[in-house]
């Protein structure tokens, strides 16, 4: 199969210096795109600003993004030729109207004075936008960080709201760390639930439950 994996936060800037990001390490979605290839898979991964091995030029197409409109890009040239997305990147829910243009410069004096109000807004939904586009022959995994009191409901609402194939739900104690206890769930009703595992078991057993799709 043909497997583009994303993984990775994104940066979504503020000035020429600061930016709004988030926790991920990137591991998870790197792990996926190392088990494909060693299940002999062509694998093509979209990589966020995150530290990456030299070595995983030479398994697989890696190309970076920093912003999500960089993502997006990046997905609308691949996901063409894929087979299977998985969407591990966490991609920033929010970015400025507008950046600033050089540094903004921190304000002088205390209380109300020296506050600065930032006006965001919704980065574009990349995972429901590919899956909008998807052919038949293509199928489309997302994945889902929630309280695990809320983990499948929510997990199962977003896999119907964005229209994809699969979700793969996370408790928000995976981000940035070696372990996952994940929830496999289907758009026909399917679920699994293979324990705690380390990102590269479950990247391996994850690998193997996509040519099921």
């Amino acid at each position: 199969m043909r497997i583009l994996v994303t993984a990775g936060p994104t940066r979504e800037p503020i000035d020429t210096v600061r930016f709004i990001s988030n926790r991920s390490s990137g591991k998870m979605g790197v792990a996926i795109a190392q088990a494909a290839v060693a299940a002999g898979h062509e694998v093509t991964l979209l990589l966020g600003p995150v530290p990456v091995l030299s070595s995983l030029h030479d398994l697989m197409r890696v190309y970076r993004f920093g912003s999500s409109a960089e993502l997006k890009q990046l997905l609308e040239a691949h996901f063409p030729d894929c087979d299977v997305l998985v969407m591990a990147a966490a991609v920033a829910d929010y970015r400025m109207q507008q950046p600033a243009e050089g540094k903004i410069r921190r304000k002088q004096g205390t209380g109300r004075d020296a506050e600065l109000t930032l006006k965001l807004q919704p980065t574009p939904d990349l995972v429901r936008a590919v899956a909008s586009t998807k052919r038949p022959d293509q199928k489309v995994v997302a994945f889902a960080l929630e309280e695990p009191g809320e983990l499948e409901a929510r997990a199962v609402a977003k896999m119907k709201r964005k229209g994809v194939d699969a979700v793969v739900a996370n408790p928000l104690g995976t981000i940035d760390g070696g372990h996952v206890t994940a929830v496999w769930l289907l758009a026909d009703g399917g679920r699994a639930e293979p324990g705690r595992m380390t990102k590269p078991d479950f990247a391996a057993w994850l690998v193997d439950r996509l040519s099921g799709l």
